[in-house]
């Protein structure tokens, strides 16, 4: 009997030790698993915050100054629309309005993914010249309007992008510009097609009457010369008679 109750002891103490053996197994490993979910978590936010910081002071500048081209674009374009009564530089404006909206939703994706904040809205001074842009009507809008967001802002554009991939130091960003680059020359093009076609357009009425008149104007002088040059050759061809 002694030996059967010490037996039995035995057998629930190692029954107990297993117990406790597991339940400490397991508590090891859920905290094991949980300090490795920490860790993951934390590095994918250190990565994260990393992948902002890594961009440079001068390609975040880029990016701001690419954003700011394309909101004024979109903002002059949005004008032309409302106040051009010309076909040709209203589809002008709605290219422009298509394609950087377009190029703007590409670069927030990336600026996004950079941790890099962009504008919202043309700053100042394109706002200011926004503003002048609404002030004319008719042709003086339409001229100023190529002039000002169809060339010249283009040119600056161009050039920018241009800066960006060879001064950029983020292959993303580098690899944008290029994409968009030539869509800018297609929309530096377009807008000089568009404004010597308008010109044309404004010759063919105007001066058609001027060169009409000026064709009169000479045919009457080369009437007036006719004569005259009758008439001295009557008056030299008898000046010899008379000697």
């Amino acid at each position: 009997m002694q030996k059967r109750q010490i037996l039995n002891r035995m057998l629930g103490i190692a029954v107990l030790a297993m117990l406790f053996g597991a339940s400490s197994v397991q508590a090891q490993s859920s905290s094991a698993s949980g300090s490795a979910g920490q860790s993951a978590s934390s590095s994918a936010s250190a990565g994260k915050d990393a992948a902002g910081k890594s961009l440079s002071k001068s390609d975040q500048k880029i990016m701001h100054d690419m954003a700011m081209s394309n909101l004024a674009e979109i903002e002059t374009g949005k004008i032309a629309l409302s106040q051009s009564k010309n076909d040709q530089v209203r589809n002008f404006a709605q290219k422009m309005i298509d394609d950087h909206q377009q190029s703007q939703k590409e670069l927030e994706q990336l600026a996004q993914a950079k941790g890099v904040t962009l504008p919202t809205e043309p700053d100042k001074k394109h706002q200011a010249a926004a503003k002048k842009l609404s002030a004319l009507e008719g042709d003086k809008f339409d001229k100023q309007y190529l002039k000002q967001g169809g060339m010249s802002d283009h040119r600056d554009t161009h050039k920018l992008l241009q800066r960006a991939q060879t001064r950029a130091t983020d292959q993303d960003l580098k690899a944008l510009a290029a994409k968009m680059e030539p869509i800018v020359n297609q929309h530096l093009t377009l807008a000089q097609e568009t404004s010597n076609a308008k010109s044309s357009a404004s010759g063919s009425q105007g001066p058609a009457g001027t060169s009409a008149s000026g064709s009169s104007s000479g045919s009457s002088g080369s009437d007036k010369k006719s004569g005259a040059s009758g008439t001295s050759g009557s008056s030299n061809s008898t000046s010899p008679a008379k000697q």
